[in-house]
């Protein structure tokens, strides 16, 4: 082997080793806080719907939400919902679906962008 050689083979080494170890931090960072930096003490509250009665929502619609993987991702997303006035949502990380229930007719446009705006997650679906 030539000098030339021996210098692309460190340097492979280092990039190697270099993504490795932020595969590992990241890793870490994920047992420690969760999947959606909502673990340990900096669990999100969950906003509760204040009239829980069904008959009060004549209106439904099922979202398909990428990007839920854990409860704390559920919490997220039911609370960016929750806060819209006239809406109850119920998300399942298992099935990446929210159920939105309403009062009114759905503005798809106000439940993808209140999704969306949490920056982690995208409606992929609304019907």
């Amino acid at each position: 082997m030539d000098e030339s050689s021996v210098v692309w083979i460190i340097v492979a080494a280092a990039v190697i080793l270099l993504f490795a170890a932020a595969v590992i931090k990241s890793y870490m960072k994920k047992l420690s806080q969760g999947c959606c930096g909502s673990g340990g003490d900096k669990k999100a509250k969950k906003i509760k719907v204040a009239d829980r009665n069904r008959a009060h929502y004549p209106f439904k619609v099922i979202l398909t939400v990428d990007g839920m993987v854990c409860s704390g991702c559920e919490t997220r997303v039911e609370n960016a919902l929750n806060v819209l006035d006239g809406v109850w949502a119920t998300a399942d990380a298992g099935s990446g679906s929210v159920t939105v229930l309403l009062r009114s007719e759905p503005d798809e446009q106000a439940l993808r962008r209140a999704v969306n705006s949490t920056g982690a997650y995208t409606v992929m679906k609304i019907s």
